[in-house]
């Protein structure tokens, strides 16, 4: 009896068409591209350094913070001004705002949750240059008002806010931040302020001044008591509402019920 092996070879990846290989890579995230992706060959180490690799930077759920936030500056220096959408947790600095607005001119989307070394300074001069934003996320962060009204001020074609505050955090009832929204935002379309501490007065001012809003997040602000005239203006206007005592979704940065 005769015997004998057939073997079978995989494709060789180099052959593959360059916008291809690049499609492929743009699947990979940021950190696995800089560390791993575009050290393989120098085809990759090529096609690694193209502006259009980093319109889209996301670094999300990431463990070990230690100079990721220098790594995220090498991902945003080599879009070379052509970053649209930026997504990150826990790591951000003011050093990483600053590389954002220098190289951001084109941004569209910044998404930064649980961010704590991002200063009232840091993130004024940041947004400052960055008139393009459509969509913000700076919820549990150090953000406050003053930062909020230069968002609004110089991002006149902000469509989206995401602010929540940490549920540790407990402050008296105040309509300063609902006022300054109100004010200096009137492109917005979505809204997301849950354990806000607004009353009726600070939502009716949103609710009149933003005349496109359509989706509104109100979970968890104690100091709303809903009334039939609000609910009135919600069924108006409002398409997307979720009121102070819907339930909360299991995320990473919030619990599910108050009473855990």
């Amino acid at each position: 009896m005769e015997f004998y092996s057939e073997t079978t070879t995989g494709p060789n990846w180099l052959d593959l068409p360059k916008d291809l290989t690049a499609n492929i890579l743009k699947r990979l995230g940021t950190f696995e591209i800089l560390a791993s992706a575009s050290r393989v060959c120098p085809l990759w180490w090529n096609i690694c350094k193209d502006p259009l690799m980093w319109r889209t930077i996301h670094m999300p759920h990431v463990r070990n913070y230690k100079y990721l936030d220098n790594i995220c500056c090498i991902a945003v220096e080599r879009s070379c001004g052509q970053l649209e959408d930026i997504d990150i947790e826990r790591f951000a600095t003011d050093n990483l705002l600053e590389c954002i607005a220098n190289n951001g001119s084109h941004l569209l989307s910044l998404r930064m949750v649980d961010c704590w070394d991002i200063s009232n300074k840091g993130f004024r001069e940041a947004v400052s240059k960055l008139s393009q934003l459509e969509m913000v996320d700076i919820s549990l962060s150090f953000v406050t008002g003053g930062s909020l009204e230069v968002l609004g001020r110089s991002c006149p074609l902000l469509k989206s806010l995401k602010f929540h505050l940490n549920r540790g955090l407990v402050f008296s009832k105040s309509d300063a931040t609902a006022f300054i929204i109100a004010e200096t935002m009137p492109a917005l379309c979505h809204l997301d302020i849950k354990r806000h501490v607004l009353s009726n007065v600070g939502l009716l001012a949103i609710l009149d001044k933003c005349h496109l809003l359509k989706s509104l997040d109100i979970r968890r602000c104690p100091y709303l008591e809903l009334n039939d005239s609000l609910e009135k203006r919600f069924a108006d206007q409002i398409k997307d509402l979720k009121r102070p005592d819907d339930e909360l979704e299991s995320y990473w940065f919030y619990e599910t019920s108050d009473d855990e």
